[in-house]
């Protein structure tokens, strides 16, 4: 497979342009707005260029490369700590519970809070792949890809993480959720809102979200019906956070109602599992796995065989070795396609 993940540059905007009219709205890390990816890209920049090994604000791009062609074909984000610039807001589900002696019944009612309780966590998001690539295990390579990146630069990044998955929206391209809930309080479509916070970002919410709680019993059949449910699209996605080690915690998406999953950072399981090692010899053969090597924006990640030695040394695959720009000598990390 000639396919490899390294960081985005300047000359990716035209590419990341063309996917983000791809995915059909309600992905706010990806808008169609080319000024906001060049923002993006101009951030992410800047992250790979600091050479300090500590947390601050920062978000690192990456993108799916096609070696043999140079066309770019997916792309992932990883922010390092989120809600330092703008709050960082998420509606967690919760069960409020009253008791009445004279009628001797409880009633239990559930809410929605708006919270802050995910401020300063990492987040993995911006997932998108090509639908001509959507085959062969590469929406697999992007989404593992961020945790290696993780693993390797492990002090630029909170203890806890997060992975928002976008939730339902109509074929019109509303959202049942916001039309119910936050959209009653703005004055504008889901569509608008979302590409204002997509581009400008989220203090609006600050400025006009109510703050008390919501009760869901009176929100419309449609808002309730979707709460905590991910787009169709986004099914495997929610697996593959599930296998990696992420759970859902009752927090949803302010925007649409999609779930947030959060996970601890060093438990998530290619973080856990992943080794290191040095090359010993290129050749053919060995386990499949996913390999990494190099640091900042000589990152690089794609899919191998490796085949470990009695010393704890390797050998790897020449394909792969050149994909990632290695030879004989040089350390690597790996861990298993399958985990």
């Amino acid at each position: 497979m000639s396919f490899r993940i390294r960081a985005a540059r300047d000359e990716d905007l035209q590419h990341l342009y063309e996917m983000a009219k791809l995915t059909g709205g309600g992905f706010t890390n990806l808008p169609p707005d080319r000024p906001a990816l060049r923002a993006k890209l101009e951030r992410s920049h800047a992250a790979f260029a600091r050479a300090e090994d500590s947390l601050e604000d920062e978000l690192f791009v990456l993108v799916l490369e096609n070696a043999e062609t140079g066309e770019v074909r997916g792309t992932c984000q990883i922010f390092t700590q989120v809600g330092q610039h703008w709050p960082f807001y998420s509606y967690r589900v919760a069960t409020l519970t009253k008791h009445s002696e004279a009628l001797r019944r409880t009633f239990r009612a559930e809410i929605l809070n708006l919270v802050n309780d995910l401020e300063g966590a990492s987040e993995v998001g911006g997932l998108f792949l090509h639908p001509g690539e959507r085959a062969g295990g590469l929406g697999l390579l992007l989404a593992r890809s961020r945790y290696l990146f993780i693993r390797a630069h492990r002090r630029r990044f909170a203890d806890r993480i997060l992975a928002e998955l976008r939730g339902i929206i109509d074929e019109a391209g509303g959202s049942p959720f916001w039309d119910g809930v936050a959209g009653r309080f703005f004055g504008m479509s889901f569509q608008e809102a979302d590409q204002f916070n997509a581009i400008h970002g989220n203090q609006f919410i600050a400025d006009l979200m109510p703050k008390h709680p919501v009760y869901i019993a009176m929100l419309p059949e449609g808002a309730r019906a979707v709460i905590g449910l991910p787009h169709p699209s986004g099914r495997a996605a929610m697996r593959m956070l599930e296998h990696e080690g992420f759970h859902y915690e009752n927090y949803v998406d302010i925007f649409d109602g999609g779930p947030t999953m959060t996970a601890r950072t060093d438990q998530l399981a290619t973080i856990r599992n992943a080794r290191d090692a040095r090359v010993h010899t290129l050749a053919d053969g060995g386990d499949p796995v996913l390999v990494s090597a190099g640091r900042l924006d000589q990152f690089r990640v794609a899919t191998g065989r490796v085949r470990t030695d009695d010393d704890g040394e390797v050998q790897l695959d020449p394909a792969t070795a050149q994909l990632l720009g290695v030879d004989a000598g040089d350390r690597i990390s790996y861990v298993g396609r399958e985990g």
